[in-house]
C-alpha cells in the first residue's frame, strides 16, 4: 500500500495488514470454485487476492474510485469491481450467472453496519453466510444472549435472520492507519426460514423496538401504549410479570406477544 494514500476517515478506511487474520477470514468458510463471493470495501485488494485462490466468481463494491489503481489488476481474473456505495446498488442484477452458494465478506465501519445488514435483509439478497469483522462492541451485541448487558432490539432483530456466531478478536493494532477501536469476526448464517414465526412483522419488529426504548426501565413502564393486561397474561405463562426488561425476554417469547396483540 503506497504510503502516500490518502485514506478518507468517512470511509472508515483502515486497511488489515496482517496476513494470519486475512488468511483465517478466507479459510472460514468453504468457500468452493463455483461459490460467489461479494466483498463489500475491498480496499487495496488484500483479502481479494486471497479469495482468489479458492474462487474466481467475486464481485467487490468500492465506494473510493481513488483505490481503482489497486483493484483494477483483479478484473484481468474474472473479478468484477463496481466502483460506487454499496447501499445505493440493485446487488441481484449483478446475480445473472450461476453460482452455488452466495457469501458476502466486509468489513464494516460501526456507522455502517446496520444499514448493510438490513440492505441484504430488505432487498433479499440470495446470500448463504455472511463473514463481517465489526467492532469488537458490535460484534458482542449481535452475538448477545437475553440477560446478558449486551443483548438489545439489533440483536433479536438479526437472530430472526441470522444464526450468529462471533468468532475470533481482531487487535487493532493490525491495521493501518491503526484505529481506535478494537474489532472481532461475526459469522452470520441466513435461516431457511425465520427464527420464530410470526403473524405481522411489522408489529413484531415495532413491539422489540419499543420494549428496548428506555434500556433500564421495564416493559410496564416502556410499553404504556400496549394493552397491558394482555401482555401481562402472556408473560404469566412464562413466570413472568410486566416487572421485567426487555433484556431478559427471548425472541420466543416477544413473537407470543406479538401474535397475541
Amino acid at each position: 500500500m503506497d504510503k502516500d494514500f490518502n485514506f478518507k476517515k468517512r470511509y472508515g478506511q483502515n486497511f488489515l495488514k496482517d496476513d494470519n487474520i486475512l488468511n483465517n477470514i478466507v479459510n472460514t468458510i468453504d468457500i468452493t470454485e463455483n461459490d460467489l463471493v461479494i466483498e463489500i470495501g475491498p480496499g487495496a485488494g488484500a483479502l481479494t487476492n486471497k479469495l482468489l485462490n479458492k474462487t474466481k466468481k467475486i464481485i467487490c463494491f468500492e465506494i473510493d474510485k481513488q483505490l481503482e489503481i489497486y483493484l483494477n489488476k483483479f478484473e484481468e481474473t474474472g473479478v468484477k469491481v463496481i466502483y460506487g456505495d454499496f447501499l445505493d446498488q440493485d446487488v441481484k442484477s449483478y446475480l445473472n450467472f450461476s453460482y452455488d452458494n452466495l457469501y458476502i465478506i466486509a468489513n464494516l465501519p460501526y456507522y455502517i453496519t446496520t444499514p448493510i445488514i438490513n440492505k441484504i435483509i430488505v432487498d433479499k439478497i440470495p446470500v448463504n453466510k455472511c463473514l463481517f469483522m465489526v467492532q469488537k462492541e458490535v460484534a458482542d451485541r449481535l452475538s448477545a444472549s437475553k440477560s446478558t448487558k449486551d443483548y438489545n432490539s439489533l440483536t433479536v432483530f438479526m437472530n430472526y435472520y441470522f444464526e450468529i456466531k462471533k468468532l475470533f478478536n481482531v487487535s487493532r493494532n493490525v491495521f493501518y492507519p491503526k484505529p481506535n477501536v478494537d474489532s472481532a469476526v461475526i459469522l452470520l448464517a441466513k435461516r431457511e426460514k425465520p427464527l420464530v414465526n410470526v403473524k405481522n412483522e411489522e408489529k413484531f419488529f415495532k413491539l422489540i423496538k419499543d420494549s428496548f426504548k428506555y434500556k433500564r426501565k421495564t416493559l410496564k413502564n416502556n410499553l404504556k401504549s400496549y394493552d397491558l393486561e394482555k401482555i401481562e397474561e402472556i408473560l404469566n405463562k412464562y413466570n413472568m410479570n410486566l416487572s421485567a426488561r426487555a433484556e431478559a425476554i427471548s425472541i420466543e417469547i416477544f413473537a407470543d406477544i406479538s401474535n397475541n396483540l
